[in-house]
């Protein structure tokens, strides 16, 4: 009897997994490779970060263009990795009409102090608490970082990627969806 209520209850769980899974890829597949474009949230273009000096950043200014949102942190090692395939990827890309915007989830002294020692060449602003509320919108339920959102022209999401990216791999979706 036990045996049996063992194995019903294993049975149960991996319905439930399997279903969480297939729930979860669904959600999602509209803005994975080669999927049709899923809209960004209604109200993210017209959000505003600080930049570096300051300043505000609007990213409703970034529209028109593809652009790679990049959510990172100076405290997080794979953040840190990117960085350069990131700003490789920029200044290859850049003249293509690919854009790339950093969000820095973090301090503004710490992310000057960063690219003091480590320049980049695209834009940083810094997303202080609403940082977290993009990155959920936008589908990292997670909430790690780094998390990168590639968006085309008209603004909608064609790649989301939990993780650590490179430039032969941003390289890859910019050749699938040319500017």
């Amino acid at each position: 009897m036990q045996r049996r209520r063992t194995w019903i209850a294993g049975g149960i769980a991996v319905a439930a997994a399997g279903l969480g899974a297939l729930w979860s890829a669904r959600r999602h597949a509209s803005a994975e490779g080669g999927a049709a474009p899923a809209p960004a949230p209604a109200d993210f273009w017209s959000a505003r970060f600080t930049d570096l000096q300051g300043g505000e950043l609007a990213l409703a200014s970034l529209r028109g263009r593809p652009l790679v949102l990049n959510f990172w942190a100076t405290w997080c090692p794979p953040c840190v990795k990117e960085m350069p395939e990131l700003d490789r990827f920029s200044a290859s890309q850049g003249a293509a009409g690919w854009q790339v915007l950093g969000v820095a989830i973090d301090q503004a002294a710490a992310v000057r102090g960063f690219l003091d020692k480590t320049p980049v060449r695209f834009p940083v602003a810094l997303a202080g608490d609403q940082g977290l509320h993009w990155v959920n919108a936008l589908g990292n339920l997670a909430g790690g970082l780094p998390f990168t959102v590639v968006f085309d022209a008209r603004g909608d999401v064609i790649h989301r990627k939990l993780g650590p990216t490179s430039h032969d791999e941003l390289t890859g979706w910019a050749a699938a969806r040319p500017a």
